[in-house]
Order: structure tokens, then C-alpha cells, then sequence
């Protein structure tokens, strides 16, 4: 089987040559700015700092109909758009979503009703140095599974994602995994992207009460939604400690974003939050919003974000 990666970022490329590493077949669905261009080798940095240079096969929107599983690696925003363009996708083709925050995959199930459609969710460190060159920063968890009915029988993608990625599971109950990764973004993301910061310098004195604080109001908010399946408070501060640990040199994606100025994930990490508060007060993580798209000219009246 061929995997088709949608998303030519750091993550994308990364998964693209840890797939290609275990000699698997990989296509890059390219965008219309690569059209008539050379297509470039992709060049990997590895873990212990080697160069590889990584072939996969270009495609472009109307090779959809050749798509036998297609991995979605944009942007929160990016998907909807993306995936309109591939129109001509089989109905059998499983659609995997990999993208940070939700608010998405209803959008997805809508434009293909018929299509498996699910989750993935990774830790791996990622970042894109320039055009084709990529830095594999991190290994991490990777977690597979069904948004839909007809994703329920694809639980053997795991076997050749393990081989890649060193671990990779199947989840029933995918969507827990998500809440979590998100619960965490939540905090990191507009915490590094307001302050200008690495994840680690978040553990510095002076940002203890509002971390405190933010961690408070996300918890509140994640494990009402998680019900019964809840983590404890203590669980979750330590789950965050040990990510800001593991991530201390890095800058978050919102971060990134926010200094090269490109659109942020926003909506979908901190709107999620807030869209889902019902009667919680979250100020600082609403403050933290509101700044976020100010900073990136997209500034909403405050009731946008209760929606």
C-alpha cells in the first residue's frame, strides 16, 4: 500500500522519511506552487544529526482517485480547504487525521460521509529548517484510531507505523487521546507564543501563578469532557511537567507561527477551551486567546469564541 501525506511541514516530512527509511511507498500530495517545478529530494536530519536524502513520488489534487490512504498533516485551518481539493478520493480510502486542537474531524465526516475517517495523535519533535530539509528532533507516542464506523476495521495501519515510528497503538477511544494532547497544547502553546519563549522557560518563578492558573482552568474544562474517564488533577500537572521537560529547547507550533507570521491554531487549541467552558470561568486562558489573535491580526469580537 501506498501512504499519500497531505502536508508538506516539518511533521509531514519527517513521518514521510520515517516511512521511506522502513521501505515503505510514499507520495506528497504537493500544492499548485510545486507545479511545474523539479520535484526535490527531501533531506532528513535524523536523530543522531545524519543527512538522508528521501525520495518519495509527487502528486497533485487530481491523482486523488489513486489515493489508497491518505495522512493529513496540515494545520487545524488548512484541512477543510485541503481536502476539498481532492474530490476525486474514493469512498474506501481511509482518511487519517494528524493535525493539533479539534473542532475539524465534523467537517471532514461531512465532506466525506463514506470515507473511514480517523484520528492519529504523535509526539514526535519535528522541525522544518528550510524547503526539503527537516530535523527529526524527538521520538514520541503515536496513537491510531476510528472517528467513524467504517474506520473501526483499519486497526492494521498500527503494524507498519510501529515499524517507523518505534511505537505506535490502536485506540478505541481515540478522541481521549486528543482531549489529552490538546489539554496540554492549551497551556504550552499561547503561554510560549504571547511570552516569546522556549517550553522550557516556562518553568521559570515568574510565570508559576499563571501557568498554575491556566493549568486549572484546562483541566476543569478537559475532564468534564472526559466524564468518567478522567484523569486526576495531579495526573495531569504531571504529564504537563514532563512534556515542558522533554520539550524544554523547543519553541511551540503557535509560537512559530505567531513569529514567522503565519495564521495559528488558535481556534482550534485555546477556542476549544472556551467553546466548550459552558459556565467554567477561564479568564486567562480568554486572555490568552484574545492576545493570540491580536498579535496575529485576527482579532474576534469575545462572543466568537463561544460558539
Amino acid at each position: 500500500m501506498e501512504w499519500t501525506i497531505l502536508g508538506a511541514g516539518a511533521l509531514g516530512c519527517v513521518m514521510t522519511g520515517l516511512l521511506r527509511q522502513r521501505g515503505e511507498s510514499v507520495a506528497l500530495m504537493l500544492s499548485e506552487r510545486h507545479r511545474g517545478h523539479f520535484h526535490p529530494s527531501l533531506e532528513l536530519i535524523t536523530l543522531t544529526g545524519a543527512h538522508q536524502l528521501i525520495q518519495s513520488r509527487p502528486r497533485f489534487p487530481e491523482h486523488a482517485r489513486t489515493v489508497e490512504c491518505l495522512l493529513v498533516f496540515t494545520k487545524a485551518y488548512q484541512v477543510v480547504d485541503a481536502l476539498k481539493e481532492l474530490r476525486h478520493l474514493p469512498a474506501s480510502t481511509p482518511i487519517i487525521l494528524l493535525h493539533n486542537g479539534l473542532g475539524v474531524a465534523e467537517k471532514v465526516q461531512a465532506l466525506f460521509p463514506n470515507n473511514p475517517l480517523l484520528a492519529g495523535v504523535s509526539s514526535h519533535g519535528a522541525i522544518k529548517e528550510r524547503d526539503w530539509l527537516v530535523r527529526h528532533t524527538g521520538k514520541g507516542e503515536t496513537w491510531l484510531g476510528p472517528l467513524n464506523d467504517a474506520a473501526k476495521t483499519w486497526s492494521h495501519l498500527v503494524k507498519p507505523l510501529e515499524k517507523a515510528l518505534g511505537h505506535a497503538e490502536w485506540s478505541d477511544d481515540i478522541a481521549l487521546h486528543q482531549r489529552r494532547k490538546l489539554a496540554i497544547n492549551a497551556v504550552i502553546n499561547p503561554l510560549t507564543a504571547c511570552n516569546n519563549i522556549t517550553n522550557g522557560q516556562l518553568l521559570e518563578p515568574r510565570f508559576a501563578d499563571v501557568l498554575e492558573q491556566l493549568s486549572e482552568e484546562v483541566y476543569q474544562v478537559m475532564s468534564r469532557l472526559d466524564g468518567d474517564k478522567a484523569e486526576t488533577q495531579d495526573a495531569f500537572r504531571r504529564r504537563l511537567q514532563q512534556v515542558i521537560e522533554l520539550t524544554s529547547s523547543n519553541h511551540s507550533s503557535m509560537h512559530q507561527d505567531l513569529a514567522h507570521g503565519r495564521p495559528t491554531e488558535n481556534e482550534y487549541i485555546s477556542g476549544y477551551i472556551l467553546a466548550n467552558a459552558g459556565n467554567q470561568p477561564v479568564p486567562v486562558c480568554s486572555q490568552l486567546y484574545q492576545e493570540i489573535e491580536r498579535k496575529s491580526g485576527t482579532a474576534k469580537p469575545a462572543q466568537r469564541m463561544q460558539h
